[in-house]
């Protein structure tokens, strides 16, 4: 049971909760980011979200092993997807489970935080009146076409 996926279909919810049920905790957080039909005052029609899979599975498990080192006894489970993704689709689904409850909490607000800081995903947006690539929202990678080529990210 792989704890960290990149995925081209709808993310089962309880699936991924399933993957942090452990006798030891007293809590299981979910995240569950979906699409918005309305940014920054624009109207979404669809989102198509793109990854360097090899890198951002890495880096999804490294974001895990943080939380684990971070909050004794957390497990962490994360799926992304891919493609094409409208008004109100499950975009990403994280679930953190830990003996305490405020753990769980802190620990997955730390874990979204964390994917739009390091891990290589990116979206376009479509709205009504044009097209956008956008990078990790914290916009601390930039490329010049608005998302890389697989040669630019070095693993």
């Amino acid at each position: 049971m792989e704890l960290y996926e990149i995925s081209k279909e709808p993310i089962d919810i309880q699936t991924v909760i399933d993957k942090v049920v452990q006798r030891e905790a007293g809590a299981i957080t979910t995240f569950i980011g979906t699409v918005r039909e309305l940014t920054h005052g624009k109207r979404t029609l669809y989102l198509v979200y793109e990854a360097y899979e090899a890198m951002a599975l890495k880096k999804l498990a490294q974001i895990g092993a943080e939380i684990e080192e971070r909050w004794r006894g957390a497990k962490v489970a994360i799926s992304h997807r891919v493609g094409r993704l409208d008004i109100t689709d499950v975009a990403v689904v994280i679930a953190v489970s830990t003996p305490h409850r405020a753990d769980a909490y802190e620990a997955n607000r730390y874990a979204i935080e964390r994917i739009k800081e390091i891990v290589p995903i990116w979206k376009k947006e479509h709205w009504e009146h044009g097209e956008e690539w956008i990078g990790n929202q914290l916009e601390t990678v930039a490329y010049p076409s608005g998302k890389p080529e697989e040669g630019d990210l070095h693993e």
